[in-house]
């Protein structure tokens, strides 16, 4: 019997991992580098055996992240040149033509751009160096982390909250004063308007 979460024992180049999204929140990625500094090095060795990247193991034995793209890309800015990955999926025997066709059926892609528009499954990052700054997503990130949804199993929720912070606040708003921009969120979090997305946690209903 094979574990449907196998661990690759072997160490696994960060940068021949391919992204399945074409951005990340870089502020978060700045938090996570920060927070891996502030670790010696045997609690490093430690949380690198821990932290395994989950990923789809498709057509040409290239591995596919599917989440903790923040990590990857902390990790190899922090210089960190391999990675453990856990294969949640194994998709090498479908033809390359009908690849992205299966991942997105599955929810395992998410080819939406900083503006929250879909592109073709061509244009998503070749690897973690490509990943593009949605300030947006580190929004949702920090909105989350306060407690203003809860976080969800739905894939990629937290870009669904981006993309409706997105329609709430101009984005010149949050690059210029991203805590005035995370109060008005957490307010927006909270509102009914908010109620389908995953993970809502908007105040009680009044009986």
């Amino acid at each position: 019997m094979t574990n449907t979460r196998e661990p690759r024992v072997h160490p696994v180049p960060i940068l021949s991992l391919r992204p399945t999204q074409m951005t990340v929140g870089m502020r978060e990625v700045k938090e996570k580098r920060q927070r891996w500094r502030e670790h010696g090095k045997k609690k490093q060795s430690e949380l690198l055996g821990t932290h395994m990247i989950p990923v789809v193991h498709g057509p040409d034995e290239r591995y596919y992240v599917i989440d903790h793209h923040h990590l990857g890309r902390a990790l190899h800015d922090e210089g960190i040149k391999e990675v453990l990955v856990t294969v949640v999926g194994d998709l090498r025997m479908v033809e390359r033509e009908a690849f992205w066709g299966v991942m997105d059926n599955k929810r395992w892609v998410y080819p939406y751009d900083a503006k929250g528009e879909r592109r073709p499954f061509r244009d998503l990052p070749k690897s973690v160096t490509d990943l593009k700054d949605d300030p947006f997503r580190s929004l949702a990130g920090e909105v989350r982390r306060m407690g203003g949804f809860a976080k969800d199993t739905t894939p990629f929720s937290e870009f669904l909250w981006a993309d409706y912070l997105r329609r709430k606040l101009p984005r010149k708003a949050v690059d210029a004063n991203f805590d005035k921009a995370l109060e008005k969120a957490m307010s927006a979090a909270k509102s009914k308007d908010a109620i389908y997305l995953p993970g809502w946690c908007g105040p009680a209903q009044d009986d």
